[in-house]
C-alpha cells in the first residue's frame, strides 16, 4: 500500500472535548443527558469481563515476536472534517497504530460515502466508511453502472438522518418544502443521494419543486444561519456539534422522516437496505427528542485484495477495543455493538474478517 496524501493529522477530534464558545460566549460542555444510557457502559456489558480477558490474549499474540502483525501504510477514507466518520476514523487509526506499531495509518477526509467508494475503486484508499445503502448501490446501479467490488470488515455503527429547518420556519413535514431551498449535503456524500430519494418519496422533484444545493455541512450551517437556505439534511451521530450550535441560535426543528421509509427500500428491499425507523434521543438537541427519523447502518469496507492479515487485525480490534472507538459525546444506540458487527447485509465479509470472527466467537 502506498500513501499519496501524507501529512500531519491531529489524532484528537472535536468530539472528545467541549466545544469552544463563539465570540463573547464561554465554552460549553457537550450535552450528555442523564436520561441516555452511556454507550461505553453498554458495550462493556455486551463484551463481558470474561470475553475481554480471553480475546485480549488473541490480540496480544498478534503483536508478539512470533506474530508481529501487519505492517505498511493503511489509507482510510472517512468524511467531512469534524463529522462522525472523521472522528471514528481517527479513533480507529490511533488504536491500530498502538496495537500494531509497524502499521502506519493515513486518515483522508472526504465528502462521504460515494467519494469513499470511488477512492477504493481507484486504489487511492485501502479502507473506507460508507453507508450500507450506498455500498449496495455500488454493486451496480445508476450511481455505479460498473459495479465496484467491496468486502466488509464489519457493520460499525448506525447514523441518524437529520433533516432540519429553522425553528421559526412554517415547514413541518418534508412535503412542505416545495419552493424552499434545501442543501442535500456535499456532492459525493451518501446523504446527498438519500436526500434526493426522500424528496421524491415526499412527492417533490429536486430542482423543480425544490431548489437544491450541495453544500458541505459547515457551509450549509452558515447559509441556514443567515437565511439563504431553508433546510439541510445530514447523516451522522447525535448530537452533531454543528447542529447543536444552530440549535442554540437561531434554533432548529427536526422533520419526521420515518413515514417515508416504505418508499425508500430500493432494489434490495427495505430489510436489506440498512434503513430503519429510529427516534432521536431525548436531550440530544433542545426539541428533537422522540422525533421519528431514519437510521442508516454504516460499514467499514475495503477491496477484496486487502491483505488477509490486515483484515484480521482490523476485525480483532473492532471487537476488543469497541469502547475506545466511540467519540466522547455520542448518545443513543448508534455505535458498534459486537453482536451486530457481522450484520453487513448484501456486502460479503472479507475472508480475513470472517476468519477472525470465527476464531473469536466460534
Amino acid at each position: 500500500m502506498t500513501d499519496p496524501d501524507p501529512g500531519p493529522h491531529s489524532r484528537y477530534s472535536r468530539y472528545s472535548r467541549p466545544r469552544p464558545g463563539r465570540p463573547g460566549r464561554p465554552g460549553r460542555p457537550v450535552r450528555r443527558p442523564d436520561s441516555v444510557v452511556d454507550r461505553r457502559t453498554l458495550l462493556h456489558a455486551a463484551l463481558g469481563a470474561t470475553a475481554v480477558a480471553v480475546l485480549g490474549g488473541a490480540l496480544t499474540a498478534d503483536t508478539s515476536r512470533q506474530r508481529p502483525g501487519p505492517s505498511g501504510v493503511l489509507r482510510v477514507a472517512t468524511g467531512e472534517p469534524t463529522a462522525f466518520y472523521e472522528a471514528f476514523g481517527r479513533l480507529l487509526t490511533a488504536e491500530l497504530e498502538t496495537a500494531y506499531p509497524r502499521l502506519s495509518c493515513r486518515v483522508r477526509t472526504t465528502a462521504g460515502s460515494l467519494a469513499n467508494i470511488e477512492l477504493l475503486r481507484d486504489r487511492r484508499a485501502d479502507l473506507a466508511l460508507v453507508l450500507t445503502d450506498t455500498a449496495l448501490a455500488a454493486q451496480g446501479t445508476e450511481l455505479f453502472p460498473r459495479p465496484v467490488p467491496l468486502r466488509a470488515i464489519g457493520r460499525v455503527y448506525e447514523t441518524y438522518l437529520q433533516f432540519v429547518v429553522r425553528a421559526d420556519s412554517p415547514v413541518r413535514e418534508v412535503s412542505d418544502l416545495a419552493g424552499h431551498t434545501v442543501s442535500l449535503g456535499a456532492t459525493g456524500s451518501g446523504a446527498a443521494v438519500l436526500g434526493e430519494r426522500i424528496l421524491h418519496a415526499a412527492g417533490l422533484t429536486p430542482g423543480a419543486d425544490v431548489p437544491v444545493l450541495h453544500l458541505p455541512l459547515a457551509d450549509a450551517a452558515d447559509a441556514m444561519r443567515v437565511g439563504s437556505i431553508d433546510a439541510l439534511i445530514v447523516a451522522g451521530g447525535v448530537p452533531l456539534p454543528t447542529l447543536s450550535d444552530l440549535d442554540d441560535g437561531p434554533g432548529l426543528r427536526f422533520l419526521p422522516l420515518a413515514g417515508l421509509l416504505p418508499r425508500l427500500g430500493g432494489r434490495a428491499g427495505l430489510a436489506g437496505s440498512g434503513l430503519e425507523k429510529v427516534s432521536l434521543p431525548q436531550g440530544a438537541y433542545r426539541s428533537a427528542g422522540g422525533v421519528a427519523t431514519i437510521g442508516v447502518s454504516n460499514l467499514l469496507v475495503c477491496r477484496p485484495d486487502l491483505p488477509r492479515a490486515v483484515a484480521e487485525a482490523l476485525t480483532r480490534l473492532l471487537v476488543l477495543r469497541a469502547t475506545a472507538l466511540v467519540p466522547g459525546n455520542a448518545v443513543g444506540i448508534q455505535f458498534l455493538d459486537v453482536g451486530s458487527l457481522i450484520g453487513t447485509g448484501g456486502i460479503a465479509l472479507h475472508d480475513g474478517a470472517a476468519e477472525a470472527y470465527r476464531a473469536l466467537h466460534g
